[in-house]
């Protein structure tokens, strides 16, 4: 069984002896070696590299979707660079990871989708825009195997983060203009501010903000100075309040879902050094104290009792009767075409989703990731994407029992937070969005970085042993 499930999650997959024979990769990998040789540019591409990834997250909540995609075109143009002008050393075969090869699978499965797409002129502009996100996270996964520069986008990301958070709550203290139809003139709480500081919608601002409340509660253990985790505790409460206060259901059920998977996996990592009674009870006390401080906020907070019971109140809500309603169109659209969908993209949705729609529900998306993976490629990608996670997660989870170093601590604050976010996205598809969607493939990467070869990853748990007693 263990064989079978190291096949199925390509643990046991040979890819540096495969990428060593393959034919392509010899072709295209060191095409432009020589040209490295005098090149003072690709003598410092990981730094710029780098530095093209701090554009895209030091400016992705304030800045067009326009500019973005720019700046993920230059990251783009860069990747290739880089890739061409390597040489073949076993390093950098090594860098090729189980989770490349599923993203490289899936990009097939959209581009099969684009071909078969009944839109086949907006299903191939949004496969080319699937392929800059997909190429981002090559490029984030190449430059986050330094420790130094992935400590550096992290920390610009929180940095970032506490800012996108601090107009967010002077909104809550000041007030502000609700841009869309987000609020339900039906509720309760119609009059109550949704906080969405430069983002334009809170259902958008809490999914870029899930990321950072995990990210700051992880930085107070893995930061060693008593000021910097000063700071990251500053950062967790900020960054909670202004999620708290964008009133996102989907963001809430997200940051429950991560805090207490980030919270077994600290007591999971910390369990070896605590006596046997914290090491039984630690794990009930924390999921227990978490679970009963969110029961008290739902019987004592009326805003937040009134928001946790609308998501039980079925079509009795507006917002829930709406998305019941794309729903049912989307079922349809999944029936029409359920082997490779209508093609990758929300300007295939927007093209197919009015032949189905209900009268007076338009919509852009599917509101729900899984819903819009299998709308765009059908249920061949929907199994590909699951397949996806499931490799990202065992990769993450064998690195976690690898590692004990404080740099490990980011791959725990990662597990979380994909767990969030697919929470959060069972909902909502906030997810495609570039200021959330170049998060996911950051995450992705970040995971992908921390990856060792089996064999490999076996000695080296093994060698650590002696340390952890």
């Amino acid at each position: 069984m263990n064989l079978v499930w190291q096949r199925f999650t390509l643990s046991s997959l040979p890819l540096k002896e495969y990428l060593a024979t393959s034919y392509v990769h010899r072709s295209l990998v060191g095409l432009l070696s020589s040209w490295r040789q005098t090149s003072v540019l690709i003598q410092w591409g990981d730094a710029i590299a780098a530095a093209l990834l701090s554009l895209v997250y030091a400016l992705a909540p304030f800045a067009s979707s326009t500019l973005v995609g720019l700046l993920l075109v230059a990251c783009v143009v860069f990747w290739l660079l880089l890739t061409l002008s390597d040489e073949a050393t076993p390093a950098n075969v090594s860098s090729v990871t189980p989770i490349h090869l599923l993203v490289l699978f899936y990009w097939g499965i959209a581009a099969v989708a684009t071909a078969l797409s009944p839109v086949k002129k907006a299903a191939l502009n949004d496969l080319a825009t699937l392929t800059l996100y997909l190429l981002l996270f090559a490029l984030c996964a190449r430059v986050l195997r330094s420790p130094r520069l992935r400590s550096w986008i992290i920390i610009l990301y929180l940095h970032v983060s506490l800012i996108v958070s601090v107009y967010g709550l002077r909104q809550w203290f000041f007030g502000a203009t609700a841009l869309a139809t987000w609020v339900d003139p039906e509720s309760p709480l119609s009059k109550t501010t949704r906080v969405y500081s430069y983002l334009g919608n809170p259902n958008l601002l809490a999914g870029y903000l899930l990321p950072a409340v995990i990210f700051s509660l992880v930085a107070i253990f893995a930061w060693q100075s008593w000021l910097k985790k000063v700071l990251a505790l500053t950062m967790l409460i900020v960054n909670t309040a202004c999620l708290i206060l964008t009133f996102s259901r989907g963001g809430w059920i997200g940051l429950v879902v991560a805090v207490l998977a980030v919270m077994a996996l600290l007591v999971y990592w910390k369990s070896d050094q605590m006596p046997l009674f914290w090491r039984t009870w630690s794990l009930p006390i924390v999921l227990g104290g978490l679970i009963g401080v969110l029961i008290l906020a739902v019987i004592f907070v009326e805003p937040v009792r009134l928001r946790v019971f609308s998501i039980f109140a079925d079509r009795q809500d507006s917002s829930n009767n709406f998305r019941r309603n794309v729903w049912d169109a989307v079922f349809e659209m999944i029936r029409d075409r359920p082997i490779f969908g209508i093609g990758p993209g929300h300007n295939s949705f927007n093209q197919v989703y009015p032949l189905y729609q209900r009268p007076r529900y338009t919509a852009l998306s599917a509101y729900s990731i899984l819903f819009e993976v299998t709308v765009e490629t059908g249920f061949v990608g929907l199994a590909c994407f699951l397949w996806l996670i499931i490799v990202t997660f065992n990769t993450a989870f064998l690195q976690v029992r690898r590692l004990r170093s404080g740099e490990g601590f980011w791959l725990i604050g990662a597990i979380a937070i994909l767990l969030g976010m697919l929470a959060h996205g069972t909902v909502d598809t906030v997810w495609y969005r570039p200021e959330v969607n170049t998060l996911w493939w950051l995450i992705v990467a970040l995971i992908a970085s921390y990856w060792t070869p089996l064999a490999q990853n076996q000695t080296s748990s093994t060698n650590s042993e002696p340390a952890m007693n």
